[in-house]
Order: C-alpha cells, then structure tokens, then sequence
C-alpha cells in the first residue's frame, strides 16, 4: 500500500476524534479566553462589558480565590504521597510470589471504576454513619466520627477518598513498570548478595522513573482538577474549608453568575496546573535511567 493510501486511512480515521476534540475542548477554551475579558452574567440576552484584564486583576483581591488554591495545593501535595506511596506498594506486592496476586490486582483497583460522585456520597454514608458506629463500639470517638463536620479534618477526608480511588490505577502503571525489569538484573543482583531493599533502592527504583513520572503526572493533574468528589463529599463546606479550584470556578460562574470572572478563574487556573505539571515532568525525566 502506498504511502499516500496510508495518509488516507489515517486521516479517515483519526477525523472524528479531531472534530470530536476540538468541538469539545479547542473551541470551548478558545471562547473562554475570549469571554475572561467581558463582565457577563452567562445570559445570551444580558449584554457584555468589555473589561480588559480587570478580571485577571480582580483575583489579587480575592480572598476566597486565594484560599481555595491554597486548599488545592495542600490536598495535591498530600494526594501526591499518598496515592504514589501506596500505589507502588500494592505493585510490590502483586508482582511478588503472592499466591492471590490476580485477586489482589482486581480488588485493588475495583475503586476506580465508580464514578467521582457516586464515591463522594458513598464514603459520605461512611463518615457520617459508620465512623460513628465504630467509635462508639472501640471506644476511639476522638478519632472515629464524621470528619466531614470538621474545618480541620474534612480535607483529610477528601485525600483518604481521593487515595482510595486512584491507588489502583497507579498500581497499574507501576506494575507494567516492574515487569519490565530484566529478570536477569534482578538474579544478579542476588548472587552478588544484594538484599531486597538494596535491590528496591538500587535497581528497581531507579528503573521505574518513566513510570513514575507517568503516576506523579496523573496524580498531578488529577488531583489539581478533582471536582466530582470534592462536590459529593464536602460541596466545599465546611465553611468553605474544603472548596477546591474547580468547584471554586464553577461557583463562580453558575452559583454565582459571574461567567466573565469565572473564566478568568479558569484561565489562571489552567496554567497553574500546566506549568506545575510540565516542570514536574521535567525533573523527573531527568532521573530516568535506560536500559
């Protein structure tokens, strides 16, 4: 087949991916840059203000804005550790000579198959109501109730979620990342009387840079946007302890029909996320080792 029939083919059927894509992600952040400049309701009738970059201004004030990002970064930090930490442990453990390994892999990563919303309300009922049933029967009521009631413990709460959620998927990535480790390293490095966490901090780790980089850059990116969890679980409450970036963004704009502000919201937003996510990968490129 010539080169020209194969251009043919691959244009014919990446096509509906590209429109697919640039109806739903190009144009509507292309019309929102657009619209960061103007102070609109949202209302197709109302008229627009042209603004300039009074908008962009106006989040050096914002109290709210300032105190949702600082949520943000303390739930991704703690997002970052937790979900990665466990992630490669689970993958440790799988990839040992663990007899129900499959088993494991499947229940591990069963969470993150149910969808943000329908977790956020079901580790609701969690917190609410078991938690409190558990303290009262230990005895532990300072530790087991509903966290979600308390300014100081319900992002915790979001992070445990949030954790249990995405431990699995990272599992995965961490798993192809394992078994693509000669095997042959591995046996030499036990002739050579390399013990197990010589060999994890010497061999495997090193080794598993690209798919660390791949998991920082998830959890990353995931964690920044989270929304559907912080929504069910939380709504941002308590007294607005828990109010993330892109619940804070949707507050704005259909809470509180600030639709000009809310898209400089997004802007902002949009390269935080990007610059934080490119530097990471960045760095972390830099540690990978080939084989």
């Amino acid at each position: 087949m010539s080169k020209t029939k194969n251009r043919f083919w691959f244009a014919l059927f990446t096509f509906p991916t590209i429109f697919i894509f640039t109806i739903v992600v190009i144009i509507p952040f292309i019309s929102g840059i657009y619209y960061a400049f103007f102070d609109w309701d949202g209302i197709a009738a109302n008229a627009k203000e042209f603004v300039g970059f009074d908008n962009f201004l106006k989040l050096m004030e914002d109290e709210r804005f300032r105190h949702s990002a600082w949520v943000t970064i303390k739930f991704t930090f703690l997002a970052l550790i937790s979900v990665n930490v466990l992630g490669l442990t689970f993958a440790l453990i799988v990839t040992s000579t663990l007899r129900t390994a499959k088993s494991a892999r499947t229940m591990v990563f069963m969470p993150n198959l149910i969808g943000g919303l329908i977790l956020g309300y079901i580790w609701s009922f969690i917190f609410s109501d078991a938690f409190s049933i558990i303290g009262k029967v230990t005895g532990f009521e300072s530790v087991f109730y509903n966290w979600l009631m308390s300014p100081d413990y319900a992002l915790y709460a979001i992070v445990l979620v949030f954790t249990w959620q995405m431990a699995g998927y990272m599992m995965i990535v961490y798993i192809a990342g394992i078994e693509n480790i000669p095997y042959e390293l591995m046996e030499a490095a036990k002739i050579d009387g390399a013990n197990y966490w010589q060999r994890l901090r010497k061999i495997v780790l090193p080794l598993l840079m690209p798919s660390i980089t791949i998991c920082l850059f998830l959890t990353l990116s995931f964690a920044f946007k989270i929304y559907d969890v912080n929504l069910s679980l939380t709504g941002g409450g308590p007294i607005n302890s828990t109010e993330m970036f892109a619940l804070n963004i949707y507050n704005e704009i259909f809470g509180y029909s600030n639709y000009g502000y809310g898209q400089a919201k997004a802007i902002v937003f949009f390269l935080i996320v990007a610059v934080i996510s490119l530097t990471q990968v960045y760095f972390t490129k830099k540690r990978e080792v080939e084989m």
